[in-house]
């Protein structure tokens, strides 16, 4: 059997299967401030502490949508050492091959915790290696709504 084939075996038993719960990530105005900086979102409710106690309905400045989304990859810890020959054997490369559906139902507050947990919701063969689907959920600490929700989507090659 090819390691494209096993790969596709191993994760075809682990669809519908949670994979991964992260570590907590306290959500810093220094963090959201340096994404704002990167990306030129300088956003009011996103930079200024002072103003967003007054008119935020959220009394405090919360992070972009973008940023708690562009932390996935250290949420799911997809890329500490050891991760990838732990989850992929056979493999040699992965590709973010992008996104579907993204939401983003709750605000992180400055301050607030964060984690993500990894659904596997597909898995197939592609051309030359496998695809592998996840829904991932990003919590928040005591929130009664995700942060974001989003199905990402790899490419793994031998």
């Amino acid at each position: 059997m090819s390691v494209v084939k096993e790969l596709i075996s191993i994760y075809h038993e682990r669809l519908g299967c949670e994979v991964h719960v992260g570590e907590w990530l306290k959500v810093e105005q220094s963090r959201i401030d340096a994404f704002a900086t990167a990306t030129g979102d300088q956003q009011w409710i996103h930079t200024d502490p002072e103003r967003a106690k007054v008119d935020s309905p959220y009394q405090a400045t919360i992070a972009h949508g973008f940023l708690t989304l562009s932390l996935l990859p250290f949420l799911t810890e997809s890329n500490a050492p050891g991760m990838f020959e732990k989850n992929y054997p056979g493999m040699r490369l992965r590709v973010n091959y992008g996104l579907e559906k993204v939401r983003f139902p709750a605000p992180v507050v400055t301050g607030a915790r964060i984690r993500a947990r990894s659904v596997v919701t597909g898995v197939e063969e592609v051309s030359g290696g496998a695809q592998i689907a996840y829904r991932i959920t990003v919590e928040i600490e005591g929130g009664a709504k995700p942060a974001c929700v989003a199905e990402q989507l790899f490419r793994l090659y031998p």
